[in-house]
This record gives C-alpha cells, structure tokens and sequence, in this order.
C-alpha cells in the first residue's frame, strides 16, 4: 500500500496533534501523536499501516514540512488491533464457487464432530470465514507487536487442535506471510475428529500453497476424542512433537458442551495438554464462543480464565472486557460479524 503524508498539524512539545494518511487499501486514516519515545523515521509508520492498525501513538519534538516525525519505541509504540477484514479473492471464489461452501448462519449447537458433508459445507460458507478473520487479526497484531518473536528463521511449526476446515490456519498463514518474510516453509498439523472437514482442509491449504508461492505442509490427524483416555492416545501419536504455534479455535466449548472430561475444567485439562507442545518461545492462542453452557452452569469465557489459571497459564495477550467482536467481508455477506474470547499464552506453564 502507498502511504501518502498530508498536512501535519503544528504542535507544542506537550500538545497533541494530529496526521491524516493516506493508503491504497482504507483510505484516509487518522494518526494520533502524543510525546513518548524515538525511533528512526516513517518506515516504521508505513509498516504499521500495511499491517492496517488504524491509529498510533509516536511523539515528535516539532513537526516539519516533510513529516520527519520519530516513532515511540517498542515498548511504548501501540497500535489499536484490526477488526475487519475482507477475504482474499482467490480463496472466496475457491470455497463458494469451487468447493461448493453454502453461507447459513445458524444458532444451533456447536457440536461439529457429528455433522455430515451438507452439514460441513454450511460451515465451511459460515464460519470458516469468522475464524479466517479472528485469527488474521489476533496474530497480525501480536506479530506487530512482537516484531521479533520468529525472526531469523525460515521455518515454523503449528498444532491446530479441532482444526475443522482451517480458517484459522488460513488467517495464520496469511498473517505469517505478511509479517515474517523471513519464513519459507510451514508445518500444520491439523487435528479434529470429522472426516469431511479435514478433507477440505487438506484442499484448501493445498490451495493456499500454490497461489501464495509458501511451502505449507499439512498433516491431518483425525482423532474422534471421547475422554481422558482418547487424548492420552493423542498424546501417544505426537511423542515429543514441539510447536512453534499451537492453536484452538471453538473447539474446546464442543467438550464442555458434551462433558467429555466429566466434571473436570475442559480448558483447563486441555491447556496442560497443548502448552506442553510448545517450543521454547511458543505460544498458544485459545479462541471459544462466548455463550452461556446450561451443562456447566457458566459463562464460557470465565469458565477459560478459571480453567487457565487452575492450568497455571500465564496470559500475554486478550480481548478486553467480555468478548471482542470481528467483522469479515466476502461475496455472501457484505458484514459478517463474530464474537469470541480469545486469550494468548507464551512459553506455556508458569516456572
């Protein structure tokens, strides 16, 4: 994206003061200025705007005619998180008009493992979207944040638990070939325990590997996990796999919903499962529906907290308040919107 500057709003060392920029992809976006560190020049400002914050903090000892303003340190510098997002075109066109993806909205149980192809489909038209866009925008805006966490590197390794049909992975890769250029081959593991979904996994990764010329391996492991004993199997099957990213996306609520580990806490029994996955430097992002459970008599995003700090999870990044709300754009709704608790866990369990 171009990014054009426009007339700067001369300001005293301690007022505020205010830039308009412009780019290719939003338009016009207001920055907000306030006095707080240094940094070298607008490179840093043109980043955050391809990376689409819409505003930001810098401070600048006088501003000039040619916008030479220093931008905050890292530690200082914020960025407000992107919330909406269109669906690339190649991959609308690929799982409306190829694939044969239905949008239905419904408000029905979420209990994916039991859903026949038709059944699939609809989610795939539905929800596969919302979970491109949640995952685009929580990993765009950690790696933004967190410029250096896979650095120096060319390889990544991700877990996906009840992957479904990998929207999320999507909005990963597309987040991770944005930020970290650096990265050339991926490794997905993709676990869940219906089979159709996982079929058009495997399709649509497959797909994403051609048209954005990235070296992404998919490894689906269908897994149909019924109690303590199925995920001790799991654990059988990855030995001493290690994962760079390690994921859940509304997929834990379908455990709670069915009290697949009894009475236990389900984010908590499945939080001490996955951050032991991880690599040192890992993190894991837990992302669930934000409905009230009749079968646990609680609230799903307070039964996470609980179950995370009864894992002993140390929390680096979350939604404020309750829930965050995401919007997604593609050809069979113009304004899609989803609400999710989402929490981000680094190096997994406490020291």
């Amino acid at each position: 994206a171009s990014l054009l500057c426009l007339y700067p709003c001369v300001l005293g060392l301690r007022e505020w003061g205010v830039y308009h920029i412009f780019t290719s992809a939003w338009g016009f976006r207001r920055c907000s200025f306030r006095r707080t560190g240094q940094c070298e020049s607008l490179q840093d400002v043109k980043r955050a705007t391809v990376l689409a914050p819409r505003s930001f903090y810098v401070y600048t000892s006088h501003l000039k005619s040619n916008i030479s303003a220093k931008v905050a340190s890292r530690e200082e510098y914020i960025l407000s998180m992107l919330t909406e997002v269109r669906l690339p075109e190649w991959l609308d066109n690929y799982i409306y008009c190829e694939l044969g993806a239905k949008y239905c909205r419904s408000n029905s149980d979420m209990t994916v493992i039991d859903w026949d192809k038709s059944d699939i489909l609809n989610y795939l038209g539905t929800y596969f979207p919302r979970s491109y866009a949640e995952a685009y925008c929580i990993f765009s805006h950690y790696f933004t944040v967190h410029p250096d966490a896979f650095s120096g590197r060319d390889t990544l390794s991700v877990f996906d638990f009840g992957c479904g049909t990998g929207g999320e992975i999507i909005g990963l890769l597309t987040a991770v070939k944005k930020c970290f250029h650096n990265i050339k081959h991926i490794e997905v593991s993709g676990l869940d325990g219906n089979h159709h979904a996982l079929r058009l996994l495997e399709n649509i990764v497959e797909r994403y590997s051609r048209t954005e010329g990235v070296d992404v391996r998919i490894k689906i492991m269908p897994a149909y996990i019924a109690d303590f004993y199925d995920l001790s199997c799991v654990d059988d099957v990855l030995k001493e796999s290690r994962f760079d990213i390690v994921m859940s996306f509304k997929a834990v609520c379908e455990f709670v919903t069915k009290e697949r580990f009894e009475q236990n806490n389900a984010y908590a029994h499945l939080s001490r499962f996955l951050t032991y996955k991880l690599t040192a430097g890992g993190i894991m992002l837990l992302c669930d529906v934000t409905t009230y459970s009749n079968t646990a008599q609680e609230w799903l995003p307070m039964m996470m907290d609980k179950g995370l700090a009864e894992a002993g999870c140390r929390v680096s990044l979350r939604n404020d308040s309750f829930n965050q709300t995401f919007t997604v754009c593609h050809s069979r709704h113009s304004c899609d919107k989803s609400k999710v608790a989402w929490r981000l866990i680094k190096n997994g369990l406490k020291p």
